[in-house]
């Protein structure tokens, strides 16, 4: 049981305010990919291809797509390809510029600091683009229920009539200990892209269907699909092999809101 007090001494370093921890974690990033720092960066194309067979089959293709929650913007990249156009949107100032680099000479790829879970960046995000597809990977699960649910108030605003949401988290069952043990954590070593996370990022929960139930209400949300999905992390084994962590998917459409009244 070493390993509880090495996860407790990272965990206390992490900054309270979330801004504050994520533009930390960005800013002292040195690498990203498969063998850098960020440990969900895996670059995984077994996993956009389950990504891809969602989104190409319930997103109107007419249609922007927002990647909420873009990082250094991996996915934005990689769904530039699919769709005439992507705004990745994060927290970060230092993941936006980051973000910005890797996808120099990407016409149709812009970034925008924005914090998504903030009453009106529905709005925001609407008056940028118009009537968008949303992507979130890996957002929902670190977030507070209320966090949860302001942020899917605010996708419901951004996809008006015709846009669709994917959402793709990890949603591992066991406790804290197990899930760290998983990734590969041990009494002698944590590895850098774990530790990185645990010493800077608030403590991740897990997203399944339960809380997708409670954060985006039936009377707003009709469910498209939904299952199982395995997400990617950076390899952390000394083979350097692939990484998964059982994770939960869904499609989501906006129910039909019925109009005011008019005042006579």
């Amino acid at each position: 049981m070493l390993l509880v007090p090495s996860v407790i001494r990272l965990a206390t370093r992490a900054p309270r305010n979330p801004h504050t921890a994520w533009e930390g974690y960005w800013r002292g990033i040195d690498a990203t990919g498969r063998s850098g720092d960020v440990l969900w960066d895996s670059g995984s194309r077994t996993e956009r291809d389950a990504y891809a067979e969602a989104v190409v089959a319930h997103f109107d293709p007419t249609l922007p797509v927002v990647d909420v929650g873009c990082g250094n913007g991996t996915h934005s990249r990689w769904l530039a390809a699919l769709f005439p156009s992507v705004l990745g949107i994060d927290v970060s100032s230092g993941a936006v510029e980051r973000a910005n680099s890797e996808a120099e000479g990407l016409a149709n790829v812009n970034f925008m600091e924005l914090d998504a879970t903030k009453a009106g960046a529905g709005q925001q995000i609407l008056e940028r683009t118009g009537p968008a597809n949303i992507f979130v990977r890996g957002v929902l699960h670190i977030l507070k229920p209320d966090k949860q649910a302001s942020l899917a108030a605010n996708l419901r605003t951004a996809i008006g009539d015709r846009g669709r949401v994917y959402l793709a988290e990890t949603n591992f069952q066991g406790n804290s200990l197990a899930y760290l043990q998983e990734l590969g954590a041990t009494r002698g070593n944590i590895p850098r892209p774990l530790r990185r996370a645990l010493e800077n990022l608030p403590r991740p929960g897990h997203f399944g269907a339960a809380e997708l139930r409670a954060a985006f209400p039936a009377a707003e949300w009709r469910m498209v699909a939904d299952g199982p999905i395995a997400i990617n992390v950076v390899p952390m084994n000394p083979a350097g092999l692939s990484q998964q962590v059982p994770g939960y998917f869904a499609v989501l459409a906006g129910e039909v809101r019925a109009p005011r009244p008019t005042l006579a």
